[in-house]
């Protein structure tokens, strides 16, 4: 890509990823709270786990962690991020796999107690918060359970208006 594309991109780039921050600065101030990085780095179309956003607060932490991210800091590494395309969505056919992986009798839907066992028990657990914020857009209320192929196409993330090919 042209120098000059490049630049163009890159300052797109930075516009989203500084709107983005500045909703969660609260103080008007260009910082952050720490616990807030994760909202923002998912709000940008990233979807890191655990262990990879501990990485990432590592590179935009101060030396003396203070609970506050720095937009100088975090502009950086998060732009490198979006150049990479790192941090990228499950693909659809990925997620069916491990729902119906999870769904033993092959019915289609998962039931409430089940996904919260396998959520909460396995591999990296969801904290209660986090399970509550799933269910609430995923369990269907009428029969207490989860109709996965339903609450996948309602999670896939449409990448066509993300970033410049």
């Amino acid at each position: 890509m042209p120098s000059f594309l490049q630049n163009g991109v890159v300052a797109k780039i930075e516009k989203k990823i500084t709107e983005a921050f500045k909703v969660f600065d609260h103080e008007g101030n260009e910082t952050v709270d720490v616990r807030e990085i994760g909202s923002i780095v998912r709000s940008l179309g990233c979807f890191p786990t655990e262990a990879e956003l501990h990485e990432l607060l590592a590179k935009v932490e101060e030396e003396e962690p203070t609970g506050y991210v720095h937009l100088e800091k975090f502009l950086p590494v998060m732009i490198k991020v979006l150049l990479d395309r790192s941090y990228r969505p499950i693909p659809e056919d990925v997620l069916l796999h491990a729902f119906e992986a999870l769904d033993e009798n092959k019915s289609g839907y998962i039931t409430k107690e089940d996904l919260v066992k396998h959520m909460t028990e396995e591999g990296e657990p969801f904290t209660e918060e986090e399970m509550e914020k799933m269910l609430s857009s995923a369990l269907n209320p009428e029969t207490n359970a989860v109709h996965y192929r339903d609450y996948i196409s309602m999670m896939i993330v449409d990448e066509t208006d993300d970033l410049p090919q």
